[in-house]
């Protein structure tokens, strides 16, 4: 896929971008230096606890196939509003994320639902540095995942937001309503008080 814009931001697929680049995005400080956007990648029985930041940061490295630009496969998209890399999104095939199948209210209860249908991609992390965010960049990176999804042959695109702002930032990861309805996304399940699934069909 090559890059795509949303008026100032340019958008590309995490293996177009470099190592150095994921690093300023998840930065050494704060839960996505802890988290590596590995919350649902983690195999049965394996957390964070038992799984050192140093592996998972590896991992992330490995899924996203970053500095190899002719890759088929990555796992997600780099936001730049300039040269300076501020933004991550994972986008991927729904069974791709391990953790996400193994849920049972989110996005599950009370759906019927072929969780192996890889035709169906997720988006399960919108990520903005500090100081970068309140810009569009995570609109930005909702309407990339859309075309990027669309152009990997995805049947669906689905998306788990909070349905309220008022909360701490870690909980923000999923990204709002707001921000997945600009890109065209719908909701079409509310599994609890607090979190949608949105959805589009492509």
């Amino acid at each position: 896929m090559s890059s795509a814009s949303n008026d100032a931001v340019r958008v590309v697929p995490a293996n177009e971008a470099s190592w150095e680049d994921l690093l300023a995005v998840f930065g050494s400080r704060g839960p996505a230096s802890g988290c590596w956007c590995q919350r649902f990648k983690l195999a049965p029985k394996e957390s964070f606890g038992s799984t050192p930041a140093e592996v998972r940061a590896d991992r992330l490295r490995e899924q996203t196939l970053c500095g190899d630009p002719d890759s088929p496969t990555t796992s997600g998209l780099v936001a730049y509003p300039d040269d300076e890399a501020v933004g991550w999104c994972a986008v991927e095939p729904r069974p791709a994320y391990v953790g996400l199948v193994r849920v049972f209210r989110v996005p599950w209860d009370g759906r019927e639902e072929d969780k192996q249908d890889a035709s169906v991609w997720a988006i399960t992390c919108l990520l903005v540095r500090k100081g970068h965010r309140r810009r569009g960049i995570s609109r930005a990176l909702a309407a990339a995942a859309v075309e990027h999804a669309r152009s990997r042959g995805a049947r669906a695109l689905e998306a788990y937001p909070i349905t309220r702002t008022d909360v701490i930032s870690e909980e923000l990861h999923v990204g709002t309503v707001r921000t997945y309805e600009d890109a065209g996304l719908s909701v079409v399940h509310r599994p609890s008080l607090r979190r949608v699934v949105m959805r589009v069909d492509l």
